[in-house]
């Protein structure tokens, strides 16, 4: 049901697998792509960077706690987040960072917060942070000429972009969850293109068009693909935004999704459509919704 594409032959140009691409982003909304920069051994450093980092006391996390930003940058603590306002708060935990203009007073270009331990970690997520989004780019030269755009129609709308890099940390699912609760709930990704990396361990679903739900896996440096609300809008509906969802399972995991996201300032209005909706405002809005520290009342 999602096929796994040569992310070099998307470099290429490959007629089939760019069709293959086109047909992933219109009809499922997911595919899994292989053969990209970030190596299987270079995947696994960033999942084990992620994982000493949740496995801190909880004294040292808070020390980086975004609860106390008015951003999203930092650790979030389980039950922070709350992306299905029908079910609990997500018990998962997170650390996020992003891109960098302090200088706009944008809490979308905040200063990242980065903890004092494990050693290194800062430089290996930061260069992880800075290839990925080439990965992402790339494939995003591909959905564009799916939707019938130049191949570097998204190029210009990405450097500055309020791209999220996040690390989730799935415990085992708890013994008091009830049906309300999940690792993350059903819910679709808010920007454009979500490019996910995790450690192998089974626990992603996505919802299908026969109304069923349909797990998804891959292993490290496999990456899972799904596209979000903004870059549905953008394309006027020809990408899908799919519905996903962890439940968890006796097993923790770890994923690392980077939510590519365009410059504050781009019109994600429907290509064509005279209309101007700007995708900071659109990402403001559903932080603002999800992120527990950021809500008011």
């Amino acid at each position: 049901m999602f096929p796994t594409l040569d992310a070099a032959r998307i470099t290429a140009r490959d007629p089939d697998t760019l069709e293959a691409l086109r047909k992933g982003a219109f009809e499922t909304g997911f595919l899994k792509v292989a053969n990209t920069a970030i190596t299987p051994a270079r995947m696994r450093l960033v999942l084990a960077a992620y994982a000493a980092f949740f496995d801190l006391p909880e004294a040292e996390k808070r020390a980086v706690d975004m609860a106390a930003t008015g951003s999203n940058r930092g650790w979030g603590a389980p039950l922070s987040e709350q992306v299905d306002p029908e079910a609990n708060p997500d018990y998962k935990q997170v650390f996020d960072c992003g891109f960098e203009a302090p200088e706009t007073g944008l809490s979308v270009y905040a200063p990242n917060l980065w903890p004092a331990r494990p050693e290194g970690f800062r430089q290996i997520i930061e260069a992880y942070y800075r290839d990925a989004r080439a990965v992402a780019l790339d494939l995003l030269r591909g959905i564009a000429e799916g939707i019938g755009a130049d191949r570097h129609f998204f190029d210009d709308k990405f450097d500055r972009p309020m791209a999220l890099l996040r690390g989730n940390f799935y415990p085992p699912r708890p013994d008091w969850a009830g049906d309300k609760d999940f690792g993350i709930a059903a819910h679709t990704d808010y920007g454009c293109l979500t490019l996910l990396g995790t450690d192998g361990v089974p626990g992603l679903e996505a919802l299908g068009r026969d109304d069923q739900w349909h797990a998804i896996n891959a292993q490290p440096g496999e990456f899972i693909i799904n596209f979000g609300e903004m870059l549905e809008m953008w394309t006027n509906g020809q990408v899908r935004a799919t519905l996903h969802r962890v439940r968890g399972s006796a097993d923790q995991r770890i994923s690392v999704p980077l939510f590519f996201n365009p410059n504050h300032d781009t019109n994600v209005a429907p290509i064509g459509s005279g209309k101007t909706i700007l995708a900071g405002d659109h990402l403001a809005k559903r932080f603002n919704e999800t992120y527990r520290h950021l809500q008011t009342g």
